[in-house]
């Protein structure tokens, strides 16, 4: 499913340089029967404004290396705002900034996954190819573009092919701008299905993934994560990251981005005043609450997620990270 995945989304985009297409052919994703309509296309989002979009990720690396937190906040949106919110703090209190920001500012050689109507909502998608294969979620506030979500690694044969200098044809039919029904519903309901998997540890609600998919690794650490923090007791409370729902249509189903917000509670067992193995300690500890030691610790992490819905009914993650975006102690 991987490789066809980077297939399809390299077929659709048939991208030179930053963005503009070479032989004038119509993605598989816009109408191209009679022309988009006044209506379709009011608002959406073309090559030469992505590619300035996609600047911004110099900055947000500059931000980032300088320890500029309001810079960050100006240049994030949704998901990642969150993650740059007590993260970028703390690296002001000697935490190391997150790997993904040290790399932010050089990704280059995207590939733009244009939505073909635009609207009040108006986003895009970037896979980028250097200096690894990272997806990135655009969006505008109506004063400007910001960072949504990236970069999100893509994973396993994604990552591979994504390296590749081939760009195969598109598929499908170039006069189809709609999901397949079933495709459609399936994508939708995509934030929905990782939640129920992640909180049925069990498999009692028959949701699967499989076993190397990042969602099956995702369950199994967090039942882990139980196991090596005792004697303590952990608690784990896995959300949805409210937004809009960001689904591109493919030639062979669908592409969704979506976040997962994944809260723990870590407390002493009874009879001891401290935690006896905190899941954070030490240093990180330090500079997210000033203290050495805790009584209790609540952390907070975000994981950013792509995934494909094909129309044979097949769903896998393509692209996924997880970082931890808060800690506060008693």
């Amino acid at each position: 499913m991987p490789r066809r995945l980077l297939a399809l989304i390299l077929g659709l985009s048939l991208l030179t340089g930053c963005g503009a297409r070479s032989d004038g052919r119509t993605p598989a994703y816009r109408d191209s029967g009679s022309g988009p309509s006044a209506e379709a296309s009011a608002g959406a989002v073309g090559a030469a404004e992505a590619a300035q979009a996609f600047e911004l990720l110099q900055g947000l690396g500059d931000a980032w290396r300088d320890r500029d937190c309001a810079a960050v906040g100006r240049l994030t949106a949704w998901a990642e705002k969150t993650l740059g919110g007590r993260a970028c703090e703390a690296t002001r209190n000697g935490r190391p900034a997150p790997a993904s920001a040290g790399t932010v500012g050089k990704y280059a050689g995207p590939e733009f996954l244009l939505p073909a109507s635009g609207g009040e909502d108006r986003w895009f998608v970037a896979l980028a190819r250097e200096p690894d294969p990272a997806y990135f979620l655009f969006v505008d506030e109506g004063d400007g573009w910001r960072l949504g979500a990236g970069p999100i690694p893509a994973t396993g044969d994604t990552a591979s092919e994504a390296a590749s200098d081939t760009v195969p044809e598109a598929a499908g039919s170039p006069g189809s701008t709609a999901v397949a029904s079933g495709t459609g519903v399936r994508a939708r309901l995509v934030p929905q299905r990782y939640l129920t998997y992640l909180t049925d540890p069990a498999g009692v609600s028959g949701v699967t993934f499989p076993k190397r998919d990042a969602a099956a690794v995702l369950r199994a650490d967090l039942g882990a994560r139980r196991t090596e923090a005792a004697p303590d007791r952990l608690t784990t409370d896995v959300r949805l990251v409210v937004g809009p729902r960001r689904v591109l249509p493919l030639s062979e189903g669908a592409l969704v981005v979506h976040a997962l917000e994944i809260e723990y509670r870590q407390r002493p067992r009874p009879g001891r005043s401290s935690l006896s193995r905190p899941v954070h300690g030490g240093a990180e500890l330090r500079a997210f609450t000033g203290r050495s030691r805790a009584a209790e610790l609540t952390g907070t992490e975000i994981v950013l997620l792509v995934t494909e819905v094909g129309d044979d009914g097949e769903v896998s993650t393509v692209a996924s990270r997880r970082a931890l975006a808060d800690l506060t102690a008693k």
